[in-house]
């Protein structure tokens, strides 16, 4: 009980003490047990390390390769939505027409649920970050007002993914 509440001074103080008692053979055997035991240690904290390393690469292997299993899965209603579609024999203009409709609803929904927004800049003032001008046009518009939306454009989180191609009205020439 007594060794337990030694402080480290103590503890070396009767290390040394041992160590006299011992043989130079004794001492000997024992340091290189200890430096055995040492560099067990350090080899399986170098496994252990290594280990941690293989895993965390693969899981981002993992997360780089599945990154996309939600959005897709999403996907997967908007296209069999498309193949119900095409699947009609005797469809009328009009109900390929709602079905077109309810899966472009469904194609929205997937959009918000993943925040891909639509860039939809007509009427409003050009931003280069957003928009990619095709064209200045004379229009009765403020200069640099969009005032054609050729295709429009989407963001994720708020990154542009596609500029709308836009555009962009000119001052006009007197």
């Amino acid at each position: 009980m007594q060794e337990e509440n030694q402080s480290p001074q103590q503890e070396a103080a009767a290390d040394q003490e041992q160590a006299v008692e011992m043989t130079p053979e004794e001492r000997i055997a024992e340091l290189q047990a200890q430096i055995a035991e040492q560099q067990a240690a350090v080899l399986y904290a170098k496994a252990e390390g290594e280990n941690i390393r293989r895993r965390a690469l693969e899981d981002i292997d993992k997360a780089r390769k599945f990154a996309l299993e939600k959005f897709a899965g999403e996907l997967l209603a908007v296209k069999d939505s498309m193949d119900a579609a095409l699947a009609v024999d005797n469809a009328t203009v009009e109900s390929y027409k709602d079905g077109v409709e309810l899966t472009a609803k469904q194609l929205l929904s997937v959009f918000e649920k993943f925040n891909i927004a639509e860039i939809n800049p007509l009427s409003e003032k050009f931003d280069p970050n957003k928009h990619q001008a095709i064209s200045a046009v004379e229009a009765d518009a403020e200069p640099n007002t969009v005032v054609q939306v050729l295709q429009k454009g989407y963001t994720l989180n708020d990154r542009v993914l596609r500029p709308a191609l836009v555009m962009v009205a000119k001052a006009k020439t007197a």
